[in-house]
């Protein structure tokens, strides 16, 4: 018996050293691919240039001089070292939550844009560009602040529906499915009254894209991605009852379920509007990159949270190099590309796995 159970904690370490050496080898991995995907636009540069214009940079000379070679360097620090680190970061915040929120309804189906959440940010961004006065309304701020707020508002919307009927899991679904129709239409109305200039405005923050992304984006995007990244890994445990069983089991296990659900869906709503307010409307990583990877390393969200950031960091720095490159100079948003992209490969891991089980 007692060799029985050694042999299983054996197989156990050995299965969690194995996949911490891959997630180190995806991070790694994730980085390479940066640095590569900066040296890719209307200009290419080489990785030596990305690495000397990074060095110029920590060391404070980036602004001095107006030769040829600090200009490139400016290119690369200030307008494609941010694009690349946006798209880490909106793929870690819309991947996690898309696993926490599947989790927690134990729906595969479940991602920030099935909730109503990007469709809700979609609507307030429509309506700033649309019909907002003042000179706050009418700036990048006051779009994302807008669109935040929304997003923030769909939540409050569900939460409530949902505590009037006892969070369960089907009434969140539900409601949040109620509401992503909602708000589009309520976004094609806007969209039917606007003025054509600002029509292509709604249009193309609708498509999603990382062009103009500036540091601070990047900063006030990654602070509340890492924060509430941070708050759904530690709930990793009751994350993993909540997608195995049902309420009961939750409950007998000493889980309060309609409290974690609600904490999860609003920390995933948080994170997600905090990506998309800045990026416009990026659909399918939230459901597509925790099924990839539940297919590779399992449901433990131990490991399914972290792998699941890797994955959906490297689809969104994929999807924008190949936006960038394929009808250069003309760039095409990520939240078209990705979607080419990601569906065969969603694809193809749902066919192996049925293949498998077979």
């Amino acid at each position: 018996m007692n060799k029985a159970v050694s042999d299983i904690r054996k197989k156990y370490d050995s299965d969690n050293r194995k996949k911490l050496i891959i997630l180190a080898i995806g991070i790694a991995a994730v980085i390479i691919m940066g640095i590569y995907f900066v040296t890719l636009g209307v200009a290419d540069t080489d990785v030596p240039q990305v690495i000397h214009a990074i060095k110029a940079w920590i060391r404070g000379s980036l602004n001095s001089g107006l030769s040829e070679e600090n200009k490139a360097y400016k290119i690369i620090v200030l307008m494609r070292l941010p694009r690349i680190a946006m798209a880490i970061v909106a793929g870690i915040g819309l991947a996690v939550s898309g696993t926490a929120m599947q989790a927690v309804t134990r729906n595969p189906l479940v991602s920030p844009f099935t909730m109503g959440v990007s469709s809700a940010s979609a609507f307030g961004a429509s309506m700033c560009i649309v019909f907002g006065t003042g000179a706050f309304f009418k700036s990048e701020i006051g779009i994302i602040c807008c669109a935040f707020a929304a997003a923030v508002l769909c939540m409050a919307v569900v939460y409530g529906i949902s505590s009037h009927k006892g969070m369960g899991a089907e009434t969140v679904v539900l409601t949040g499915i109620a509401l992503n129709y909602f708000f589009s239409a309520l976004t094609s109305a806007v969209e039917f009254f606007a003025e054509e200039h600002k029509l292509a405005a709604v249009v193309q923050w609708t498509f999603g894209t990382f062009n103009g992304t500036v540091w601070s984006d990047v900063i006030y995007s990654g602070v509340f991605v890492i924060i509430f990244t941070v708050i759904i890994m530690v709930n990793y445990l009751k994350l993993n009852v909540m997608a195995s069983g049902d309420d009961e089991l939750a409950t007998s296990l000493g889980i309060n379920p309609g409290r974690t659900r609600i904490t999860m869906c609003l920390a995933s709503v948080f994170m997600t509007a905090a990506v998309i307010s800045f990026t416009g409307v990026i659909g399918f990583v939230g459901l597509a990159a925790p099924h990839i990877t539940r297919m590779l390393v399992g449901g433990d969200h131990k490991y399914l949270i972290p792998f699941s950031a890797v994955t959906g960091s490297a689809l969104l720095m994929i999807s924008d190099a190949v936006g960038k490159t394929i009808l250069s100079p003309v760039s095409i948003p990520v939240g078209i590309v990705v979607s080419f992209l990601g569906v065969p490969i969603f694809v193809h891991l749902i066919l192996k796995g049925r293949r498998n089980v077979q």
